[in-house]
């Protein structure tokens, strides 16, 4: 199953969420919440996952009248924060913001946990494709002219990212290894400094959240390709896929979600996937997660389970197949 298929299910059985969680709703749902919750976000604040997080407290809060906190724990490649969530009481009172990357760590760390096992899915929230761009320096102007240039000079176009084992980093070894060409990977401490070294000449090229590098392409500081989802994305449809620039089914997006900590009563991830599931439908909701450039998206636990295990999967058989590690 490709991931664009995956999201139109996703969006699919979200509409049937609503009804499904009030008819399973038992006495724990309804005296539900009676205290603060507290969101882990394993990053650090200000970027996108944190600030998807803070549009769910706002609304939580909102709708409910409990304090919702913010708990941002960095670190691990996000597995210090996931840890936190897997060992919390299941109760509903601790919850975690996340990206694709809790996909990745299963094969890249010794992880104390499996988020599979160890973790109770609530709900996909939202997607955001990533975007490959190069100084304007670099004489490429698609996708394909660079697959073209790095054949013909193997190992030498160096490509920042926002970290060794990171979705950008994973996004950038599938092109690499889809389009079967030598590119030279130099890790950042976060998205920011890896798109400011190739602002400033010191590395070639980046791939990042789109977000992150948009606003440097349309000034002229840096040249977008292309885009790493299936289809163009919204806020730059002149910018073409990766797919249709030389690697057919090449797709890649981040994805943001929201697990429980496993054994959390299911009348409880019912009502926080109600609930979520109605916030992403709401006009103010959807303008701000736009204007973060995440597609609100809303599914069932059992889908973001599900397409979990697709990734999980999708990303051991690559990191297995180009033997990435973590230095």
């Amino acid at each position: 199953m490709t991931i664009r298929k995956f999201f139109v299910f996703a969006g699919c059985v979200a509409i049937c969420a609503t009804g499904s969680a009030k008819a399973a709703m038992g006495a724990a749902g309804s005296n539900y919440p009676s205290k603060p919750i507290r969101i882990v976000v394993p990053f650090t604040p200000g970027g996108s996952n944190d600030l998807v997080g803070r549009v769910l407290s706002q609304k939580f809060h909102e709708t409910w009248g409990q304090p919702v906190i913010i708990d941002n724990r960095p670190g691990g490649g996000s597995t210090i924060g996931i840890d936190l969530v897997v060992r919390a009481a299941p109760d509903g009172y601790t919850l975690l913001t996340t990206s694709g990357g809790i996909a990745i760590n299963v094969s890249l760390y010794k992880l104390p946990f499996n988020p599979i096992t160890d973790l109770s899915p609530v709900i996909l929230l939202a997607q955001m494709p990533y975007l490959m761009a190069v100084h304007p320096a670099v004489p490429a102007k698609s996708a394909k002219e660079l697959i073209a240039l790095a054949k013909a000079q193997p190992g030498k176009l160096i490509f920042s990212s926002s970290g060794a084992g990171t979705s950008a980093h994973l996004a950038m070894e599938m092109f690499r290894h889809m389009s079967q060409i030598d590119l030279l990977h130099v890790p950042y401490k976060g998205g920011n400094p890896a798109v400011t070294a190739v602002i400033g000449g010191e590395v070639q090229g980046t791939f990042n959240v789109i977000t992150g590098v948009l606003p440097y392409a349309r000034s002229g500081k840096l040249r977008a390709l292309a885009v790493s989802s299936a289809k163009r994305a919204d806020v730059a449809p002149d910018i073409p896929t990766i797919a249709e620039s030389g690697v057919p089914g090449y797709e890649v997006i981040a994805w943001y979600n929201v697990f429980a900590p496993a054994r959390t009563p299911r009348p409880v991830i019912d009502k926080l996937n109600t609930e979520i599931n109605r916030m992403l439908k709401a006009a103010d909701v959807r303008e701000r997660f736009q204007a973060l450039g995440v597609a609100p998206l809303g599914s069932t636990p059992e889908a973001l389970g599900k397409y979990l295990e697709f990734e999980v999967n999708r990303w051991a058989k690559l990191i297995k197949e180009t033997g990435v590690k973590i230095k």
